[in-house]
């Protein structure tokens, strides 16, 4: 018979945690306990896995014991604090925040992408998960990178309220109401109305005028690839769409690469789903994405303006391949070779 591992899931009453309840499930991952952890306002829910209610449990210092996987999906202070506190009692941990994804001794991994740099687990027992724009845009740039040499890239990203929180996505809905309604709408979550807008601020602004989430996108590419001095322009936007990232990729790579044959080399590459097909008006799309783990790819054309430029659309599901299904990818990685 295989191992089967306790897993504990920390935010597990999250849009972020439940999804990964539900790929856990549906990838027949070698669970035996799963224990469902988060705030003490949850304590004594219930949620279901595999037809079996489990009864939500604070976070304290004691959820911890027994625990030999931990995913992390409750932000990234609680991360910061108990990821530590998880490892001592002998468990891995799977952060899906940002509170791990610059630490040079913990791995920040996308399977398809780079999946020998989780060796260094070791360090600190922590494996951080990427942003879900920097997942899906390694994935779609990792074949044209390695056939051509990546030089520079710049991304315009559409992204969903879903990845801010639940709350996020209970408030376009009643914006949405509200206005169909002929009702004014009195934004909760942004600081602007969603509903029918585009907001071009994803958390706060630095100095240069970039946001936090753009800087994220950058630096946390370069570090997948482990090419620190790629040069990235990255504009973030959130769009009132519920579930699924999209962008706009521009590449330039160091030799060159028609469009027909990055389609082709995109067909075949792990975690990718072409959809490019103009004379039918086939193109990725994030009510396509929604549901899905592959990262969907179109509008693959030559940039007539450099030497060596390709333009993407990229589609794909910020809770699963962005987020929920990139960890467990993860927790089989580290099963199947490090465990």
């Amino acid at each position: 018979m295989s191992k089967k591992y306790n897993v504990a899931i920390v935010g597990a009453t999250s849009a972020v945690g439940n999804e990964i309840i539900r790929v856990l499930e549906d990838r027949d991952f070698p669970v035996d306990q799963l224990r469902l952890i988060d705030a003490d306002e949850f304590d004594g829910d219930f949620l279901e896995f595999c037809d079996e209610s489990i009864m939500v449990q604070r976070l304290d210092m004691e959820a911890f014991t027994g625990v030999d996987l931990a995913f992390f999906a409750a932000g990234a202070e609680l991360s910061k604090e108990y990821c530590p506190i998880a490892v001592t009692t002998g468990a891995i941990c799977i952060d899906l925040s940002s509170a791990w994804r610059s630490d040079v001794d913990v791995p920040l991994v996308v399977p398809e992408v780079n999946a020998s740099s989780i060796a260094i687990f070791r360090h600190k027992k922590i494996i951080a998960s990427p942003n879900a724009v920097a997942t899906q845009l390694a994935i779609a740039l990792k074949p044209l990178h390695d056939a051509a040499g990546l030089k520079r890239v710049v991304i315009s990203t559409y992204q969903a309220v879903s990845a801010t929180s639940q709350q996020a996505i209970d408030a376009l809905r009643t914006e949405i109401g509200e206005l169909l309604n002929g009702r004014p709408v009195n934004p909760r979550i942004y600081p602007h109305q969603i509903a029918f807008n585009c907001l071009p601020q994803i958390d706060a602004f630095l100095e240069d005028g970039s946001t936090k989430e753009e800087q994220k996108i950058i630096d946390e590419t370069r570090r997948i690839f482990g090419l620190p001095e790629l040069a990235i322009s990255a504009t973030a936007v959130r769009v009132p769409v519920f579930y699924g990232h999209s962008a706009a990729v521009n590449v330039e790579t160091n030799e060159k690469l028609s469009a027909a044959a990055a389609h082709a080399l995109l067909t075949v590459a792990p975690g990718c789903e072409v959809i490019d097909d103009p004379t039918r008006l086939s193109y990725p799309m994030p009510i396509d994405a929604a549901g899905q783990d592959a990262v969907l790819i179109g509008r693959i054309r030559e940039d007539q303006s450099v030497a060596n430029g390709l333009n993407l659309w990229i589609s794909a599901d910020n809770l699963r391949k962005g987020a929920a299904t990139n960890a467990v990818q993860i927790a089989e990685l580290l099963i199947g070779q490090h465990l």
